[in-house]
């Protein structure tokens, strides 16, 4: 389960396969990290397969999961997006889109045969990906003189921190890749801390 500073989403692209009655639907799953992406893969694969009757699609974005859309691209209301957007959900995916594209039989489905093959492709094409976890991490900037190296670096070892970048000098700078659960935690050690000082460019970063 994803928790506060984690999310669930798929690691690669995928595909999967439902037939019925001379339909083909095609499932695609990508990982998509913003609306441009998105946009930038709809693209290609209506492109890539141009002579389908139809391509609907859904996607999940955001760390909470809270931007999403489901498209029925010409099938009737809601037989088409939203039984695919319901497997991305019943995952608790996020940064997920998944299109089905469909080719027609010449024998219609009707709205629930429409539902289990849109739901049924989607779920396959989920299947054969791989879900994992990914932490939401904040990057935190520290200055100190070099005399306090060794503080520094046993807070980084203690707290198991990732160094981003850094520069070692008179006047040292890092920055700390740090989870969202213990970024509190930290910048009230390093706000304890004798000659370091937290500088600004920190930012939200989902990775």
């Amino acid at each position: 389960m994803a928790t506060h500073d984690t999310y669930l989403t798929i690691r690669t692209s995928s595909e999967g396969l439902y037939k019925e009655r001379g339909s083909k639907f095609f499932a695609l799953a990508r990982p998509v990290s913003n609306g441009e992406n998105v946009k930038s893969i709809l693209q290609e694969l209506k492109k890539k397969y141009y002579d389908a009757n139809h391509h609907c699609y859904a996607y999940v974005l955001g760390p909470k999961g809270d931007q999403y859309r489901a498209s029925d691209d010409g099938e009737p209301g809601h037989s088409g997006g939203d039984p695919i957007l319901g497997q991305i959900r019943t995952r608790n995916l996020t940064n997920t889109l998944v299109v089905v594209v469909r080719y027609f039989g010449g024998t219609k489905l009707g709205i629930p045969g429409l539902i289990h093959a849109y739901k049924s492709a989607a779920s396959n094409a989920l299947d054969n990906n791989h879900i994992f976890k990914k932490e939401i991490t904040e990057l935190i900037n520290i200055q100190f003189d070099y005399q306090f190296i060794n503080t520094v670096m046993r807070l980084v070892k203690a707290l198991s921190l990732n160094i981003e970048n850094q520069e070692m000098a008179e006047d040292c700078r890092i920055t700390l890749r740090v989870r969202l659960g213990i970024a509190d935690e930290l910048k009230n050690l390093l706000g304890q801390m004798k000659g370091v000082k937290m500088i600004k460019g920190a930012k939200i970063r989902n990775v």
